[in-house]
């Protein structure tokens, strides 16, 4: 039949796409239905060009630094429309590989929106909502559609972004609000921050980065001030007046701030809402789709990966629990993935990431006396010169009876890169002895982990 598949995919993002492209390497009839742009959030509006705009934004700190190195410039421009039409174009490209790399694969896409007709079939509804309908049919329907950013039921949310408006401004603004304490409010806060925009950053909360170790988003909270970047905890926004670059903000403190741009970065949810999920029959809730170990819901052919099942809502656990369905269903393999000692990280202004129990989590396992925390703070040999900027923070979390690292986190540059390295370790179940043991490389930052006492 032509409308029928072994496998149909909802939503290319990056769990999409490494399922529907593990399937078909097995000779799988695969097809991926794709209601905006082949990519999903993290190519399109989400890690890469973030990331981009965080190489772009580190040039600001580059030339504060520049002068102690012996380069001077005659004439400095910050100009952040250049960099957000190059990191368009990229982004541009990368979507367009992404559909080359499908249709070399033998996956079949399909544009548009999907919605459920039943367990095996699937309406296709054309872009923008027009008349044009088309249905399909598959064997097994795995759900891949990922989430969205939270905007809030206020008086004038409209009139505020979300992160994915960021990506398409022209230029950013001379000063920006940015609501929300956890990772995607630190890293833009410090992008705009670097950028030269004036930022403020309203937390709900008492602290930052819920999650993470409390000395590490501490040290963070500090050196984001530091660098200029205005806290204000304990409130929360209660309405939005005004148009666009001429914002008022009324807060839950009686206070009214006038700003040129709002950000909500407050979390995300997962697209679940018009998928017709009922007419399937499928359980779920406001926040999850329900499914067990091998990702199946409670209808034998419909499956679900990535953050409509809000396990652990990073990329590389989508990418891998997609191709684990995949080589488990078409592929008769049975490794699961592991949600054990996954890594994390931050890209603020400085960079933190951490892998294992926060120092909380391990003294509510282990006690305070079952544990031996080693750390240590330093100006990394990059600021000797301009004897400026942030000190570095590492942290080694030690079971004290068997000696065996629980957790390791870092505040710095190349956290990202060196905490990734450190998860190998982890994962292997290394000691503080196999650290202590293992020869320094210098003159690192990473050295100071072999080498704490």
């Amino acid at each position: 039949m032509e409308n029928f598949f072994d496998l149909i995919v909802l939503g290319a993002g990056s769990g999409g796409l490494a399922a529907a492209k593990r399937a078909a390497s097995y000779g799988a009839r695969v097809a991926i239905v794709e209601g905006s742009r082949v990519g999903g959030t993290c190519v399109i509006r989400g890690c890469v060009p973030k990331k981009l705009l965080v190489y772009g934004s580190l040039y600001g700190e580059y030339i504060k630094d520049a002068e102690s190195f012996g380069v001077t410039f005659s004439k400095v421009v910050i100009d952040s429309t250049v960099l957000l039409e190059n990191i368009r174009k990229e982004v541009d490209r990368l979507n367009q590989l992404h559909i080359e790399f499908l249709s070399k694969a033998g996956v079949e896409l399909f544009e548009g929106w999907a919605e459920f007709r039943g367990p095996n079939s699937i309406l296709i509804k054309g872009l923008d909502n027009n008349h044009e309908q088309k249905e399909i049919r598959g064997r097994h329907i795995l759900i891949a559609v990922g989430g969205k950013p939270i905007r809030p039921e206020i008086e004038g949310s409209s009139l505020a972004w979300v992160s994915d408006d960021m990506f398409l401004l022209k230029r950013f603004p001379p000063d920006v609000v940015i609501v929300g304490g956890g990772f995607i409010a630190c890293e833009f806060a410090s992008i705009l921050n670097s950028l030269g925009t004036k930022v403020t950053q309203i937390v709900r909360g008492t602290k930052l980065l819920k999650g993470f170790d409390s000395e590490l988003s501490n040290v963070l909270r500090d050196e984001m001030q530091a660098k200029g970047i205005n806290f204000k905890f304990g409130e929360s926004i209660l309405g939005i007046e005004g148009k666009a670059n001429d914002l008022r903000i009324f807060t839950s403190n009686s206070h009214s701030l006038k700003c040129s741009g709002l950000l909500f970065a407050i979390g995300r949810t997962p697209v679940i809402t018009n998928l017709g999920l009922d007419r399937a029959g499928v359980i779920y809730t406001k926040d999850k789709i329900e499914v067990d170990a091998k990702n199946k819901t409670n209808i034998p052919s419909i499956f679900a990966i990535g953050d409509v099942t809000n396990r652990i809502n990073l990329t590389p656990v989508a990418i891998d629990e997609g191709r684990k369905f995949s080589d488990w269903l078409f592929g008769d393999k049975q490794d699961s993935v592991n949600y054990n000692l996954v890594p994390k990280a931050v890209f603020s202004q400085p960079e933190i990431a951490s892998v294992g129990l926060t120092e909380e989590e391990a003294m509510e396992k282990f006690g305070k006396d079952g544990l031996k925390i080693f750390r240590t703070r330093f100006r990394p040999m990059s600021q000797a010169l301009p004897k400026r900027g942030s000190r570095c923070l590492l942290k080694l979390i030690v079971e004290k009876k068997g000696q065996k690292v629980i957790g390791c986190h870092m505040l710095g540059e190349h956290s990202s890169e060196i905490i990734q390295m450190a998860s190998i370790a982890l994962v292997k179940g290394a000691t503080k002895l196999d650290f202590d043991k293992t020869m320094a490389l210098h003159p690192t930052i990473s050295e100071e982990f072999v080498t704490l006492k």
